[in-house]
């Protein structure tokens, strides 16, 4: 399982600088509006989303560091150049990745398959770190979204005008209650000006294909009335078996200035979603079977054969080494999903002085979730059954802010309150059986709509309200320092009902938490921070905050929620459960030129009452347990370095150590496990990130490598993933800087030509772990525990796109 080394990578690893991106906001030393004069004052409105950035790079492809009212801690943003380097369609939160600090994972190089999905930051996985999208709030990114959507559902990549990332616990202001581990705000590309529009055309390995087509209308009258529409496709087959990959979105966005300073936007989205998963990987399947175990569909008679035979103790030859063949591959898993999603913003600028920001947003998701079970049968004979999580969300909420500067004051305070209604039910469906070489019925399409079930599996509902409230105040003690101190209230109670469980599935005596409900009440939640910029291109900051995560929701037994047990469980653990909450404590020095960028970026967390899915017996019913295993301490340091020798050639390097540690040894089933001081499952300790680019007129090629440390996939550490490396190539060409082609296509502004590899090395590597939870050691069962994904092999995907 040892990865092969690519000579670049060690090249570039050998001749780099461990220093860091990671840095506070960069402070611009602005006079009173009060002594500018009122064009001068428009004019900096008018430019206010650059005059106020900090760039760590001459290239525009370069990551930045932006100040907005009030300091956040470490806050980047990546822009739309940088994502659209990646191969067309790619998920932008792999492109985020490249970010010291930051781990994301996938079964396939775009990031699209949701099942898949992982990502990281500072330790914190995605269920912690708040996401939203034009300050909508887009809630916790996991497979079953109980209060949002995923990011790749709420806007195509191509109309992503930036990521703004919060790297520390604060931002008061932003509309999400499980925001420990920081924050990525989506900001949606506003309409052009200009009558126009984009096509994106890409394909790739493995039948993908990649088609975007955007229109612009231009200013519309006097007042500068303008509007997008684009619809998206993405299509393609998994790399590890049998299955398509199917999703097509549209996304529209409408602009209405409202005089010199305000407006209102609305935005619009729909996305309609089919995915075949790959399947679940264990220690056990990897060490005696290989990478390359894939489920038993392929669309034909042939493979629900396969998986008939396998239910009724009939394997493959290459399972005879196996512990739990009957486990390690399905006939299929599907994931299906349509979500409509949008919100309408009023900017009022109410004073030179005052301004008002209102949304009104409202979601609606249905969902269907499969996988085919030989353990419960169907009533025709067949040993196989379909079982169908059938979860759908309904939720409206509305955000308010205001923002006063005054004398030496940026004052901002605001509300947001939210309605979510989720059922999580589940549903068996017959499977068709074979008789004498013979189907009794049709094949079923797996991505289509699954009707008539023979038994209710279980079903919860849940209604909760969500209330949070801000105010903070960035104070200029001198024109180079900003003091800020904030606080954020939240109150969030969640009632769950409608409560069944089937005797037959799970066994006389089971119950499920039904007629309940828990409330997280937080009125104080402080965020103190400073920003010093000392010396010319020298800045330091600290930054302090405490956070809470409201207690989650999923279907039985599916996540780390204390309402997806068993009643008995829930009663027992009621009056012991406790929302997450965690302290975060940041410091950091920055260096800013047009040659050299660098920084560090040290931070401690101390993080308590840490809900977690733990997991032992076999994949059937994955997620025993949800237990508090207690606190977690976290210290890590990001480090990096962009240097720029020569004009447009950018070389940044850095390097992520974090030591997460378990501070307690966790107790299951009056058993205690060696966990405390052993390192968090799934996160690595150490990570090395690299990239090379360089801009020469229409051209732009560059190299990246990553290296990720091991990581622990069970509690007790007995079971580690190894460490792998990850390099990836591309090169951009437009053709419109070509003056031929600018005399023969006038009304072309650019087309750009797109050829990247991604996994040059073709390493094998494990991608995402613990999607199916985590074992708490070899002694319950981590080897044959199947809770892996193994990543992609080496890809090659090119694309043209077109502006005009």
């Amino acid at each position: 399982m040892r990865p092969s080394t690519f000579s670049l990578t060690r090249l570039l690893l050998f001749s780099s600088m461990f220093i860091s991106v990671g840095s506070a906001n960069a402070l611009a030393a602005t006079p009173k509006k009060a002594d500018v004069p009122a064009k001068v004052v428009a004019k900096r409105k008018a430019t206010s989303a650059t005059s106020n950035a900090s760039y760590l790079s001459s290239t525009s492809e370069q990551f930045e560091v932006t100040s907005k009212h009030v300091p956040h801690g470490a806050v980047v943003t990546i822009g739309q150049k940088l994502l659209s380097q990646a191969p067309a369609g790619t998920n932008p939160l792999k492109t985020l990745a490249q970010l010291p600090g930051i781990m994301f994972q996938s079964a396939e190089p775009q990031g699209i398959d949701i099942w898949s999905n992982q990502v990281f930051m500072h330790g914190f996985q995605q269920q912690q770190i708040g996401m939203t999208l034009d300050g909508m709030p887009l809630g916790e990114q996991t497979v079953r979204n109980y209060n949002g959507l995923n990011t790749i559902q709420a806007i195509s990549s191509e109309n992503v005008s930036r990521i703004v990332v919060s790297q520390s616990a604060g931002a008061e202001s932003v509309a999400a209650t499980n925001n420990l581990g920081g924050s990525f705000d989506y900001v949606s590309r506003d309409p052009s000006h200009k009558l126009g529009g984009t096509i994106n055309q890409g394909f790739g390995s493995y039948g993908n294909f990649h088609t975007f087509v955007r229109g612009d209308s231009g200013d519309l009258n006097s007042s500068g009335t303008r509007f997008y529409a684009s619809y998206m496709r993405q299509d393609g087959q998994i790399w590890k078996g049998t299955g398509d990959q199917f999703m097509q979105q549209v996304n529209a966005k409408f602009l209405q200035p409202i005089g010199e300073s305000s407006s209102i936007s609305a935005f619009f989205d729909w996305a309609d979603l089919h995915q075949f998963s790959t399947a679940d990987a264990s220690p056990e399947v990897l060490n005696n079977v290989g990478y390359n175990v894939a489920n038993y569909y392929n669309g034909k008679q042939s493979g629900l054969q396969q998986a008939i035979n396998a239910a009724n103790g009939q394997y493959p030859s290459s399972f005879s080494k196996l512990q739990d063949p009957a486990d390690s591959a399905y006939y299929d898993a599907v994931l299906n999903t349509v979500d409509t999603f949008g919100g309408i913003k009023a900017h009022m600028q109410i004073t030179n002085n005052l301004t008002w920001d209102t949304t009104a947003y409202g979601h609606g998701e249905s969902n269907q979730t499969t996988w085919t079970t030989p353990y419960y049968p169907s009533p025709n004979g067949s040993p196989l059954s379909e079982l169908v999580k059938e979860p759908s969300i309904r939720r409206f909420g509305i955000i308010s802010q205001a923002h006063y500067n005054i004398a030496h004051n940026d004052i901002s305070g605001g509300v947001w309150y939210e309605n979510n209604h989720y059922q999580s039910p589940m549903y068996a469906y017959s499977m068709p059986n074979i008789v004498n070489g013979q189907l009794t019925s049709a094949l079923p399409d797996p991505l289509g709509h699954w009707s008539d079930p023979f038994a209710k599996i279980y079903n919860q509902t849940y209604n909760t309200n969500t209330f949070t409230a801000f105010v903070q105040d960035t104070y200029r003690v001198l024109p180079n320092l900003a003091l800020h101190f904030g606080f954020k209230s939240v109150l969030a109670t969640t009632n769950v009902g409608n409560g069944y469980i089937n005797d037959d599935y799970y066994g006389s005596g089971a119950n499920i938490t039904s007629g309940v409900g828990l409330t997280t009440s937080k009125p104080f939640l402080p965020h103190i921070s400073a920003d010093w910029h000392f010396l010319k291109h020298h800045e330091l900051f600290f930054d302090i905050s405490e956070n809470v995560h409201t207690y989650a929701q999923s279907g039985y037994k599916l996540s780390a929620s204390p309402f997806a047990i068993s009643q008995t469980a829930f009663d027992a653990g009621r009056n012991s459960f406790r929302p997450e909450t965690d302290w975060t404590y940041a410091a950091g020095y920055r260096y800013s030129s047009q040659i050299v960028g660098a920084s560090v970026y040290a931070y401690r967390t101390n993080f308590n009452n840490r809900l977690q899915q733990v997991t032992s017996g076999s994949a059937v019913n994955p997620i025993s347990t949800v237990s508090n295993v207690g606190g977690v301490t976290m210290n890590g340091v990001d480090a990096a370095i962009t240097i720029m020798p020569i004009k447009n050639l950018a070389f940044t390097n850095s390097v992520s150590y974090n030591h997460a540690t378990y501070d307690d040894n966790l107790v299951e089933a009056g058993v205690s496990y060696h966990t405390r001081g052993k390192q968090i499952i799934n996160y690595p300790r150490f990570m090395y990130k690299t990239r090379l680019s360089y801009d020469w007129k229409g051209l732009t090629a560059y190299v990246d490598a990553s290296y990720t440390g091991k990581r622990n996939y069970s509690y007790v550490g007995d079971v580690k993933v190894p460490a792998y490396w990850m390099t990836n190539l591309g090169i951009q060409y437009n053709l419109a800087k070509l003056p031929y082609f600018q005399k023969s296509v006038g009304f072309v502004k650019d087309m750009t030509l797109n050829l990247s590899v991604t996994n040059i090395q073709n390493n094998r590597y494990i991608a995402t772990m613990g999607e199916n939870g985590n074992p708490l050691s070899i002694s319950r069962g981590a080897m044959d525990f199947q809770s892996m994904l193994v990543g992609a092999p080496r890809m090659f995907f090119g694309s043209i796109s077109t502006n005009f």
